[in-house]
């Protein structure tokens, strides 16, 4: 394993480049805590700090609904049953991080995982109940025991999103603003960060204007970036915001090249990549190959509930032995499946397929993005006064691989955790920006077409920073990213979708050079080169931007050992 810092020199080049509008002559909102995004992290961040008596701006890149959450069709793990305990759910937790969990932080969110449930219930959550009145509780890949509460089967996300969303906007200290896109992070003398550049339609339902958002204390809870890929479950709007603004803003990033496939998803021409959850192969059901065999048994002694990223290779590989676009997933030996998964039937009905008597066409898809920010227990990051929880954060919770259902728990238990801490230090920390800023750069007007620039992007990731990888290509992959960035930084126009393909393009080279420096194999980061896993790189990678460059490092895990009483 390499020890020494390895550097590669991409342009990091700021949006604020191509805007013509001087920064003093903004408007400008203030608050206590601006909280970016809106999913489960950033809601149960902004209901926290608020109930501590904070003021707080949420600012959702879209509709407020418009989230990973929403989609979420799995379930939230929570041990709640009776042969369940947090101790067990954290040991099942840290066996699926591969050596990279960190066992304070998992002991911390699966003990806080219990009472973060009856929240929720006395909040209003609707859980699934069975004939005895109890929470029915499946289980899924990695989960020794039952422990995953569901809403209406697969409805989870969309319920605990209803639910947030409604003590949100019952909230007087918690303001929403739509459809704002979140730019630039602004620091004060000190370094602090002190709030950020939006572009925002406040005034008008098709017109942006770029204003200021001001606080003691940011939270970023953007979710992921499954849209650097061709094949992914995340909607539109996941493009990697976050992480890109905290890499210029010089943040460390921690593990990005652990990239989760979910291996069920909808694959029909013209479809929208629907998630297949894992509940249905808990449930019965059976992956077969184009000749119509069972092939999860001779992969993984848990078949069906292997690992994701175990299962997800093992549909790539079967795809390419097979000469096949997809695998098969057969329902025909659950009873009634139209009726215990009816958003799975009626999506498939719509496409012609019956579930009761008809396999359905599914193969991998990006669904999660295991690195990401580096934060601590409460959500602190390497930059005073800027935070980071749920997807786009990087706790250690997870490792090497997320286990099913634990990244709701993640947001969930994070973002209350980190809303009660940043309350305190918000009201402690009152500085605000000098109006004083520079002028930036004018605007070059040129011809760039981004949905093209998009579609390379996505189908450069897919091929070479994929489900395999290997030095060659992640090789091809830099070089051709660097490329792209250095005429995208310069000719993309200040609009939210210049700044997102901006955004993509960075934080793809990161998650490219991060996989390359990881000469092993090791949950959901595999190197058709380095097949197995090393002991030397029982380690987390950093990446930061400092001096126009990136530094990649290697970090101890200093709390991989369970803790000892």
């Amino acid at each position: 394993m390499a020890s020494a810092p390895s550097t590669f020199p991409p342009l990091l080049a700021s949006p604020l480049a191509r805007n013509s509008v001087p920064l003093r002559s903004l408007p400008s909102f203030r608050a206590d805590v601006i909280v970016v995004g809106s999913g489960v992290a950033g809601l149960a961040t902004a209901i926290s700090a608020a109930d501590d008596g904070a003021h707080v701006m949420v600012l959702s890149k879209g509709r407020i609904e418009q989230t990973n959450t929403n989609q979420a069709q799995g379930g939230i793990a929570a041990a709640v049953g009776n042969d369940d305990s947090p101790q067990q759910h954290a040991d099942d937790t840290r066996r699926l991080g591969y050596g990279l969990s960190d066992g304070k932080i998992v002991d911390a969110f699966t003990s806080a995982a219990p009472e973060a449930i009856e929240w929720l219930i006395e909040s209003g959550m609707q859980f699934d109940y069975d004939d005895n009145q109890s929470l029915d509780l499946g289980r899924e890949a990695g989960h020794g025991v039952a422990r995953i509460l569901h809403s209406a089967g697969t409805a989870t996300g969309r319920e605990m999103q209803r639910t947030l969303i409604a003590r949100a906007k019952s909230h007087p200290r918690i303001d929403v603003y739509h459809a704002t896109s979140a730019v630039e992070l602004l620091k004060d003398a000190e370094g602090a960060v002190r709030g950020l550049i939006a572009m925002s339609n406040i005034r008008s339902a098709t017109d942006f204007d770029t204003v200021v958002f001001e606080a003691p204390a940011l939270v970023l809870a953007t979710g992921g970036g499954g849209q650097l890929f061709r094949e992914t479950t995340n909607p539109q709007l996941a493009t990697a915001d976050g992480l890109a603004m905290a890499l210029r803003a010089g943040a460390d990033l921690r593990d990005l090249e652990f990239v989760q496939f979910h291996p069920t998803t909808l694959y029909l021409a013209g479809a929208a990549r629907f998630l297949i959850s894992e509940v249905i192969r808990g449930a019965g059901a059976k992956l077969l190959d184009k000749n119509g065999i069972a092939f999860l048994e001779e992969c993984h002694p848990d078949a069906e509930l292997a690992p994701r990223d175990v299962v997800s290779r093992a549909i790539y590989r079967r795809m390419i032995a097979t000469h096949a676009r997809f695998v098969s997933l057969d329902m025909s030996s659950l009873s009634s499946p139209s009726i215990r998964f009816p958003a799975l039937a009626k999506i498939c009905r719509e496409f012609g397929i019956d579930i009761e008597t008809e396999t359905i066409p599914v193969r991998p898809a990006v669904h999660y993005l295991v690195g990401g920010i580096k934060s601590n227990l409460h959500g602190q990051t390497s930059i005073q006064g800027l935070f980071a929880v749920g997807e786009c954060a990087s706790t250690g919770f997870h490792g090497a691989n997320r286990m099913g259902s634990n990244s709701l728990l993640e947001g969930l238990v994070h973002g209350r955790i980190c809303g009660k801490n940043i309350s305190k230090y918000a009201t402690s920390e009152r500085r605000w920006l000098s109006p004083v800023l520079e002028k930036v750069k004018p605007q070059i007007d040129a011809e760039l077409n981004l949905n093209d620039m998009t579609y390379s992007l996505k189908s450069l990731m897919w091929s070479e920073v994929g489900i395999q990888r290997s030095a060659a290509g992640l090789e091809e992959a830099h070089e051709l990213l660097k490329d792209w960035e250095s005429y995208l930084s310069r000719l993309a126009p200040f609009t939210p979708q210049g700044i997102e393909v901006l955004n993509m393009v960075q934080v793809a080279q990161a998650i490219a050079r991060c996989a390359a420096y990881r000469t092993e194999s090791r949950g959901a980061h595999y190197r058709d080169d380095y097949p197995q896993s090393s002991e030397d790189w029982k380690v987390h990678t950093c990446v930061r931007a400092d001096a126009q460059q990136f530094v990649i490092t290697s970090e101890a895990n200093k709390w991989a050992a369970p803790k000892t009483a």
